[in-house]
């Protein structure tokens, strides 16, 4: 794509306006390319003078809130700054829409790779080395459970009180809304969803202790390093809140695959899947590196499984009602399906 036809996703003069303003290098932007994400956030990467930049910013349909979005995913990855966790090192952030009709920001590019697009040679021939990667994923969550928000100035990113309280309610309220698309069958479709609800509420934890979550952290919104199992970078923080740290492990053990692959909402697409670790050994690690209280550990994963299961069938619901493909809403309720099978399996019933 010639670097004019850039000016459709991006105004490439806007943008280096204002890069001269804040002293970001100097002279034209060159070999301007587009990034693939797992959201449709335009990501683009491109050079100016002796430094790459990586450009994120909403699309220009955004459903809601994209420039609040933009200014909270920048606004944690400035707060992790030299930390251990693993996150795109933040350059310069733009508040403001006036530049490009959005807030957007900066950051360094990720020398890296995402598991579910493909494993180069070294990971492709090396079972230790994908136990390891196994393994990292882990670290990464704890890492980040191990953040101290209050001393990085967070502490109003989110609501921490009675957060783990309003899940259920939360998420019960989202899928009854879906009875406004003509033609969904309803919860009735789930098999358990109320059974799940009701575990949820009866045995949640009575307290826990707040910090920065994810919010939707699995294999596709990893990045891992070319030359070893460690990970590259945390991506696509759009979800960030303040919450319960454990949440982000829970979400983890609801989309993990199982020994053959296969995660509860499909496959994941990462082959060869032996030498991963287990679910179990996931939980064993993460507990190496937290001091939280992870006798309720599967509590977290089942209300990831309830969570997630209830998103995706908000597709399959716009299906039935003609407002999404059919196809891709009947591979949505499958996954849902699954998820909402790994809770039931992880309470006994």
């Amino acid at each position: 794509m010639s670097l004019e036809s850039w000016t459709d996703l991006v105004n490439l003069d806007a943008l280096r306006d204002w890069m001269d303003e804040e002293h970001l290098e100097s002279g034209p932007l060159e070999n301007v390319v587009a990034l693939a994400g797992g959201t449709q956030n335009i990501l683009l990467k491109f050079d100016r003078g002796p430094r790459s930049f990586v450009l994120r910013r909403p699309p220009h349909r955004p459903h809601m809130n994209g420039s609040e979005t933009m200014r909270r995913e920048a606004r944690v990855l400035a707060a992790l700054k030299g930390s251990d966790v693993p996150h795109p090192g933040l350059i310069a952030a733009c508040p403001r829409e006036d530049v490009l009709g959005a807030a957007f920001y900066l950051m360094e590019p990720i020398d890296g790779f995402n598991p579910t697009v493909g494993l180069p040679p070294l990971h492709a021939s090396d079972e230790n080395i994908r136990r390891r990667m196994g393994f990292a994923i882990a670290d990464g969550a704890a890492a980040l459970g191990r953040v101290d928000y209050i001393a990085a100035g967070l502490t109003d990113l989110g609501k921490p009180e009675n957060y783990l309280e309003r899940q259920v309610a939360r998420w019960r309220g989202q899928l009854e809304s879906y009875a406004e698309y003509e033609g969904w069958a309803g919860p009735a479709e789930i098999p358990g969803v109320e059974r799940v609800a009701d575990w949820l509420d009866a045995n949640r934890p009575k307290s826990f202790k707040p910090g920065i979550i994810h919010g939707d952290y699995h294999l596709a919104n990893v990045m891992y390093r070319f030359d070893g199992p460690e990970l590259a970078a945390i991506v696509d923080w759009e979800l960030t809140t303040i919450g319960d740290p454990l949440l982000d492990l829970g979400w983890l053990m609801a989309t993990w695959p199982d020994a053959e692959g296969r995660g509860s909402t499909g496959s994941v697409g990462v082959q060869p899947w032996n030498g991963f670790p287990k679910i179990e050994e996931l939980i064993a690690r993460y507990a190496e590196g937290t001091t939280r209280d992870m006798s309720a550990i599967e509590w977290y994963g089942v209300l990831a499984c309830y969570k997630l299961g209830i998103i995706l069938e908000g597709t399959h619901a716009r299906a039935a009602a003609g407002k999404a493909p059919r196809e891709t809403g009947d591979m949505l309720h499958a996954s849902t399906l699954g998820l909402f099978r790994r809770a039931l399996g992880w309470i006994g019933n």
